[in-house]
């Protein structure tokens, strides 16, 4: 099996299953009032919205003009990556223009994500509806952006992730120069969240963009505080699974029991809530595990990638030869058995060591980590942060550093897991309420 079945198996997972004077406090949503229908926050995370929940006057993509561009940002990788590569040599981006003069916001993906995934084009959808000319960028962490646009292919360490996305954005800039824009924003979801707090900070330096406000949507606070929830989750102990049944044999024959006593099968997020209704219901153990393993592809994917682009022998042997018809099974699986942790250890780590002079762990977990942005966060009024109360990226002391930092900046919502209710129409009011105060 070659990557990308392995790639459409886990798009099939996710669907099935982001100076001034302190006064006043964070926006805490009162739970009684915010009716946002999944309590639960590996439901939330997992299901997201149900449609009936979300805004229902979003333009179709038949009615955007968009269009898919591509940067040569490292024509040097023409050479360097295998021919199977073909399709990430360059960087693609996509952009929605509005007819005359409009703001231009740039959305920046979550880990492992591409400028195209569903939440980016439902942020898309939003901001173009509200009279934006919209930028969807991957994540440092996608194998495109990696191969295309990184310097290093090492993301993770967070300055150097901003310098990246930076160039992109002024390669766009420089690519679009015939867009009337009147002003610059930015909105980063889940680890694009973080991205976005780096790319503020730079851009107070390099004044390309000047943006006049910038939202992070469930960001972590502290890079290893996530990574070790994330890493976890696929350890969960889970009931019915032995050597005589994979995980995903349970859930594939849940899914399948469930789909028979419907007749017809439908993947989205109303299927799930009500799947999870069922008495197929996936319990919390075997919720965590399915998110776990989603984040281990995306692991998986970097472990891979950044392997190969620096040729560093861990994954791919150094005198392998892939050509166009090669199968990268062998070499994916070796990635599968890395985690987030294993890869900032044995890749980040020492890359970060050798090439900024870094001491230890903890001071690259510290400089690439909100943390260290908290002066400049607490003192720039055009940042703002939404997340969740039950957010699983989140651990000990990060919600009272983020209402400490930001005050009235932040809003906290009950519940809604990870990303959960990203597209639930009260947050995407409050959301579209923040680019126009």
């Amino acid at each position: 099996m070659h990557v990308k079945h392995y790639r459409h198996l886990l798009s099939i997972l996710t669907l099935t299953v982001c100076s001034f004077s302190l006064v006043g406090h964070a926006k805490s949503i009162d739970a009684n009032s915010y009716n946002y229908p999944l309590t639960n926050p590996f439901e939330a995370t997992i299901a997201t919205t149900p449609t009936v929940l979300q805004p229902a006057d979003l333009p179709s993509n038949r009615n955007i003009d968009q269009d898919d561009y591509e940067l040569n940002l490292r024509p040097e990788r023409e050479f360097t990556l295998p021919d199977n590569f073909w399709a990430v040599k360059k960087l693609k981006y996509r952009i929605a223009r509005q007819p005359g003069p409009a703001p231009l916001i740039f959305l920046i993906a979550g880990t492992g994500s591409n400028y195209a995934s569903s939440t980016m084009d439902f942020l898309k959808k939003v901001f173009y509806r509200d009279g934006f000319h919209v930028v969807q960028l991957s994540s440092p962490t996608s194998y495109d952006f990696m191969a295309g646009a990184s310097r290093y292919a090492t993301p993770g360490y967070s300055p150097e992730d901003a310098r990246d996305l930076y160039n992109v954005m002024n390669a766009v800039k420089a690519q679009q120069n015939q867009l009337k824009v009147t002003e610059y924003h930015l909105l980063g979801y889940s680890l694009g969240g973080l991205n976005a707090a780096f790319v503020s900070r730079l851009d107070e330096e390099k004044k390309s963009f000047n943006f006049k406000r910038v939202l992070m949507i469930n960001p972590p606070v502290n890079l290893a505080t996530s990574v070790s929830n994330l890493d976890k989750l696929v350890q969960t102990n889970v009931k019915g699974v032995n050597d005589d049944q994979t995980f995903f044999e349970l859930i594939f024959t849940k899914l399948a029991t469930y789909f028979r006593a419907k007749g017809h099968i439908q993947l989205d997020a109303a299927m799930l809530y009500d799947f999870q209704q069922s008495s197929q219901s996936l319990s919390n153990e075997e919720l965590a595990m399915l998110i776990g393993t989603t984040f281990r592809f995306s692991a998986a994917d970097i472990v891979f990638t950044t392997d190969l682009v620096n040729r560093r022998g861990s994954i791919v042997p150094l005198d392998s030869v892939i050509t166009e018809t090669s199968s990268l099974t062998p070499y994916f699986q070796a990635s599968l058995r890395c985690n987030f942790t294993c890869y900032i250890n044995h890749q980040l780590l020492p890359f970060w060591r050798q090439r900024f002079e870094g001491r230890d762990l903890d001071q690259l977990i510290n400089d690439s980590s909100l943390t260290v942005l908290a002066d400049y966060l607490q003192n720039s009024p055009k940042i703002g942060v939404m997340t969740n109360a039950d957010d699983l990226i989140l651990g000990r002391g990060d919600l009272t550093f983020l209402r400490k930092t930001f005050a009235q900046r932040l809003t906290v919502y009950p519940y809604g897991g990870h990303l959960g209710n990203l597209n639930f129409r009260i947050n995407v009011a409050d959301m579209l309420e923040f680019f126009h105060e």
